[in-house]
């Protein structure tokens, strides 16, 4: 665990980070963890900031309105940071996928792009998408995937009534829904053919690497000699993939007081790993 600095009055700095990655955060649902979200971002600066699908939640919107005043000091805090000059890049996901005929159009001073492309400090290149495209059911069956997604914010409620009983009896927070995902044979084969099938478009593209979300599973690995990285969400994990000035990329995992968790590392001059 990694604790931010603070000097001697007990100050908090921020920390310092080239680029953020984040995707997945889903304003508009109760699931959403915006809390946990707008602490990060308060605590967090970049030069660059990419915000990989799914921000806004359309499909959970449009069946019915719910959007608290955390979810719009998230957005505030988002267009504040554009406009003091960190460079905001927004690529759409499904869930958001009404602002993908914005494409190359800037808002507030976030540029809108279906997919984008990102050079690290250490010279690697990125593919940033959110990863929809290479979902099946999204792709062919979209009526399925709005069923997914309803049972899916069923069990982020289910999911949070657990957690509160397991806070009240001093309890470690617990995701029923990542539980599920490494226990049922079907997810993990489809979490790992989405992995690969993403990691391949990559490299037939001509990228070192390639950084998506879609399926709130946050990972980074090489696969066939590509990095595959998956910055998460803010609904289950609270996630994200950071970039330091030298290069190297964090897959983090925020938690408020305690400021986060390195789950894997990745250099330019080779995969490491420290989970």
């Amino acid at each position: 665990m990694n604790n931010l600095p603070a000097d001697g009055h007990g100050e908090v700095f921020k920390r310092e980070y080239r680029t953020i990655f984040i995707s997945d955060i889903h304003l508009g649902t109760p699931g959403c963890q915006a809390g946990l979200l707008l602490d990060f971002l308060k605590n967090t600066e970049c030069k660059t900031l990419y915000l990989i699908g799914d921000v806004v939640d359309g499909w959970r919107l449009k069946r019915r309105w719910y959007w608290p005043q955390a979810h719009n000091d998230v957005v505030q805090k988002l267009l504040r940071k554009a406009r003091k000059g960190t460079k905001v890049v927004f690529v759409p996901g499904n869930h958001d996928e009404f602002a993908r005929e914005y494409d190359g159009m800037v808002f507030g001073d976030i540029q809108v792009l279906n997919s984008a492309e990102h050079t690290t400090a250490a010279g690697k290149t990125m593919l940033i998408i959110h990863g929809d495209e290479f979902d099946g059911v999204v792709r062919y069956h979209k009526w399925l995937a709005h069923l997914g997604s309803w049972a899916y914010d069923m069990t982020v409620v289910v999911n949070g009534w657990v957690n509160f009983i397991r806070r009240k009896i001093g309890l470690p927070y617990w995701s029923l829904s990542a539980f599920l995902k490494h226990r049922v044979k079907e997810a993990v084969k489809f979490i790992t053919n989405f992995e690969e099938t993403v990691a391949r478009h990559a490299a037939d593209r001509g990228f070192d690497a390639v950084i998506c979300g879609h399926i709130h599973h946050p990972a980074m690995k090489e696969i066939e000699g590509v990095l595959y990285l998956n910055d998460g969400d803010w609904v289950e994990t609270g996630s994200c993939v950071v970039e330091d000035f030298d290069g190297t990329l964090h897959v983090l995992k925020w938690r408020l007081n305690d400021a986060h968790e390195i789950l894997h590392s990745w250099a330019a001059q080779g995969a490491r790993s420290t989970a």
